[in-house]
Order: structure tokens, then sequence, then C-alpha cells
């Protein structure tokens, strides 16, 4: 009788960099969803590509609390906001925005002296 060769391929060993990205995209899901936690329970986002740095995952939570976290690649922020089950816009337009609150903080860190507040350094 000949030797047959098993059909099964042996599963492909995990990368140590696909490893990392894998936490990474665990990590950044953790905090997604506790911002929304925070924010009145659900989250909106949008990812914007910051070059060389990653990629930038901008959250809207329901409250019009916002903020924001950087992922590695785009790669890992899709996974993030997937595991974290929010809603992701393609771009931050004007229905998004119109759902973000700001407060007295980022009123004088924009503005700085133009309205009395602390200038930027």
């Amino acid at each position: 009788m000949a030797e047959t060769q098993s059909s099964e391929t042996p599963a492909p060993r995990e990368s140590a960099a696909d490893g990392k990205a894998q936490r990474q995209a665990a990590r950044l899901a953790k905090h997604i969803t506790a911002f929304a936690r925070r924010h009145g329970g659900s989250a909106e986002g949008q990812l914007a590509y910051l070059g060389q740095r990653g990629v930038r995952i901008v959250l809207v939570g329901a409250d019009g609390g916002w903020g924001d976290l950087v992922a590695t690649s785009h790669a890992v922020a899709q996974q993030a906001v997937e595991r974290a089950g929010i809603t992701v816009r393609e771009t931050f337009d004007g229905e998004m925005a119109a759902k973000v609150r700001t407060g007295p903080y980022e009123w004088s860190r924009m503005a700085g002296m133009q309205i009395g507040g602390p200038a930027n350094p």
C-alpha cells in the first residue's frame, strides 16, 4: 500500500505582528465600549487616516461627548470598531458634527486669547 499524504494543511502560525494587532484591536474596542457606556450608552465613529502615525478613531457619544483614539493601521481600527459594535460613518459630516457638545475647556483651547481664554502654548 502506498502512503498517502493528509489533505489537511497545517494551520498557519500567527505572526508576532498579527498577534500584536489583535491585542491592540481588543484594547481599543474595550476603550470604545467604555466611552460609549460613559456617554449615553452608544457612540458613533469615523476613521481618519493620519499618515505614517496610523488611523484616528473619532468618537461621538449619544450625549454629545467626544474623544478619539489612534490605531496603528486602518485594519486595526476597523477591527476595533467592529468589535465594539458602534456605527461608523464615512465622513465627519455636518450631522455628526452637530451632535458634538463642547465645554468651556474646548472653547478656551480653540479660541485662546480671542475670547479671553488662556493662550495656547
